[in-house]
C-alpha cells in the first residue's frame, strides 16, 4: 500500500487542495520518519517540530478558506519543504556546519526563506552540510555524516548532502539546497535525483550574505522533474539589493509549464573528458554517459563529442575565489579553534589572496562565459545544451575524501572527483543533474545537462523528455 511519502509533492498538494489530504497529517508523517531515520541519514542540523506543526495548522486552515471561497492555492502549499542549514530563517538556529556557530540564531530570514514561507511550505527543520558548505561531502562537528540512502556506507555528497539524503530517504518530498561549485547537483547524483543549479541570479542570496562572486546559488532537489520545476518557481525571482538578476520568464509562464513542452530537437555537446588536468572518469560515468547520448540519439537530438581543453587558470581562479569566501564567513571571536582543518586552511589561504588577485579570478569566470557563450553556445548556430558526466565515480565512501592531515591532497581528491560541475558556477549557466543510471552495485550515477544562461526551460524540458522515456523516480532505497 502506498505511503504518504511515496506521493510526489505535486500530488501532495493536489491532495490538500481538494481535502483528501490534511497537512497536519503529512507534516506528522514527515516528522515521525526523520524521528526514526535521521540519525542513520545524518540529514538535519536542526529539527523544527514546533514550528512544523504551527504552521501545518495555518496550512489546513488557509486550505479549507480557500476551497469554501474558490480561491486557488500556490502549487506547493501545505507542502513541507526543509532549508539548508547555510541560509537563514528567523528565530532558528543557523550553524552553517560549524561548531563555531553552533548557538548562531539570525533574527531575519533569507529572501528565499520567506519566498518558500509565502508559498505556504511547511518548515521541517535546517538539513545538514559541511562548514560554509566549502567541500563536497557533508561531514562536520555537529552531526553525523550525510549518507546516500542507496548505500549507508557511503557519503551523500555535499554540500547539500542532508537535503538530498533528506529526499532520497523519504524524510521530505522535495528540499531547498544551495550550489557553489555543483553543490546541488553532486548529492543529487550521489543520491539518485533530479537537482536544478538554476542561472546565475535566479534566486537571490540576500538580504545578508551576498554573494559578490556569482558562483553561489539556491536551488532545488527534488525525486521528479515537475516537483523541482515547481520548487524553482517558488524561490526563484530577484529581490533590492541583489548583485546579479537573471532574464525573466515570459509574462505568465512558469518553468513548472515546461515539463509539459517538448523542446524541439537540440544540438547538444558532449563532454566525455574532463576539464581538469589528469583526471580520470570512472567506466560506470562513462557507461552512464554513452548510455545517455544514445538515448537523445532515439528522441532525436543531435549528439556530439567535444573536448574542452584543461586550462590551470582557470582552476586557480576558482581556488582564489572559493578560499576568498571561506575567508569571508563570519566567525565569532574565539571561533577559529573551533573551525575545521580544512576551512582553516581556506581562510589562511583567502587571506592572503591580494585584491588584483581576487578582481583578476572574477573576471577570468566573465571571460570563461563569454567565451561559451560566443564560441560554443551562441543562439541558433551553436549547441544547446553541454551533456557531461555529473561526478568523476560513484558515490565514495563516508570520510574518503577527506584528509585533514594533508589538506593539499583533499583539495586535489576534492577536484578529482567534481572536475565537471564547477563550470557551470564560474558561468553562470544553468545546470541539471538527471539520474537516469545506477550501476551494478546499486549506486546512483548522473549524468548533467548544461545550458545556455538564463534558459533554465530547455533543461527542463529536456529532463521530462528524459524521465518519460526512461522513468526513475519508481526506484525506491532499502530505508524507504
Amino acid at each position: 500500500m502506498a505511503e504518504l511519502h511515496d506521493l510526489t509533492a505535486l500530488e501532495q498538494s493536489a491532495a490538500i487542495r481538494s481535502g483528501e489530504l490534511s497537512p497536519v497529517e503529512l507534516t506528522e508523517h514527515y516528522l515521525a520518519r526523520i524521528d526514526r531515520l535521521d540519525d542513520t541519514l545524518g540529514a538535519f542540523l536542526t529539527r523544527t517540530p514546533e514550528i512544523a506543526r504551527r504552521q501545518a495548522a495555518e496550512a489546513e486552515r488557509e486550505a479549507a478558506a480557500a476551497r469554501r471561497e474558490g480561491r486557488a492555492l500556490p502549487p506547493l502549499h501545505g507542502v513541507p519543504v526543509p532549508v539548508k542549514d547555510l541560509n537563514h530563517v528567523a528565530g532558528v538556529r543557523c550553524t552553517m556546519g560549524s561548531r563555531a556557530l553552533a548557538e548562531h540564531v539570525p533574527a531575519v530570514d533569507d529572501h528565499v526563506h520567506g519566498k518558500l514561507r509565502a508559498a505556504g511550505t511547511i518548515l521541517l527543520g535546517k538539513t545538514n552540510t559541511p562548514e560554509f558548505g566549502l567541500p563536497c561531502y557533508t561531514e562536520n562537528g555537529l552531526a553525523p555524516p550525510a549518507r546516500t540512502p542507496w548505500d549507508l556506507a557511503r557519503s551523500a555528497g555535499g554540500s547539500s548532502g542532508g537535503a538530498a539524503a533528506a529526499v532520497a530517504g523519504g524524510l521530505a518530498p522535495v528540499a531547498h539546497a544551495t550550489d557553489g561549485g555543483g553543490s546541488v547537483r553532486i548529492p543529487a547524483s550521489a543520491c539518485g535525483l533530479y537537482g536544478i543549479k538554476p542561472s546565475r541570479g535566479r534566486i537571490s542570496n540576500g538580504p545578508v550574505l551576498h554573494d559578490i562572486t556569482g558562483l553561489m546559488t539556491s536551488g532545488p532537489l527534488a525525486r521528479t522533474v515537475a516537483d523541482a520545476a515547481a520548487l524553482l518557481d517558488v524561490m526563484a525571482g530577484a529581490m533590492p539589493g541583489d548583485p546579479y538578476t537573471a532574464p525573466s520568464l515570459p509574462p505568465g509562464e512558469t518553468f513548472a509549464s515546461y515539463v509539459l513542452r517538448d523542446p524541439g530537437r537540440l544540438r547538444i555537446a558532449c563532454l566525455t573528458g574532463a576539464p581538469v588536468p589528469g583526471v580520470e572518469v570512472h567506466p560506470d560515468c562513462r557507461t552512464a554517459l554513452a548510455d545517455t547520448a544514445a538515448l537523445l540519439t532515439g528522441l532525436g537530438h543531435e549528439v556530439e563529442e567535444l573536448s574542452l581543453p584543461s586550462d590551470e587558470t582557470i582552476d586557480e581562479a576558482f581556488l582564489h575565489v572559493w578560499a576568498v569566501m571561506a575567508a569571508n564567513r563570519p566567525v565569532p571571536p574565539g571561533g577559529e579553534e573551533l573551525l575545521m582543518p580544512l576551512t582553516r586552511y581556506l581562510r589562511d589561504r583567502g587571506a592572503q589572496v591580494s585584491g588584483m588577485d581576487f578582481a583578476r579570478s572574477v573576471y577570468a569566470f566573465r571571460a570563461l562565459a563569454q567565451s561559451i557563450a560566443d564560441g560554443l553556445m551562441p543562439p541558433g548556430t551553436g549547441y544547446d545544451v553541454i551533456l557531461s558526466p555529473t561526478l568523476a565515480s560513484p558515490p565514495v565512501p563516508v570520510g574518503a575524501l577527506r584528509n585533514d592531515a594533508a589538506l593539499q591532497v583533499e583539495i586535489a581528491a576534492l577536484a578529482a572527483f567534481t572536475p565537471f560541475t564547477g563550470l557551470s558556477n564560474m558561468t553562470g549557466q544553468p545546470a541539471v543533474n538527471v539520474p537516469l543510471q545506477w550501476n551494478a552495485e546499486g549506486l546512483p550515477i548522473g549524468v548533467m545537462l548544461a545550458g545556455r544562461y538564463g534558459d533554465e526551460a530547455t533543461l527542463i524540458s529536456l529532463s521530462a523528455r528524459l524521465e518519460e522515456a526512461r522513468p526513475w523516480a519508481g526506484r525506491k532505497p532499502s530505508v524507504w
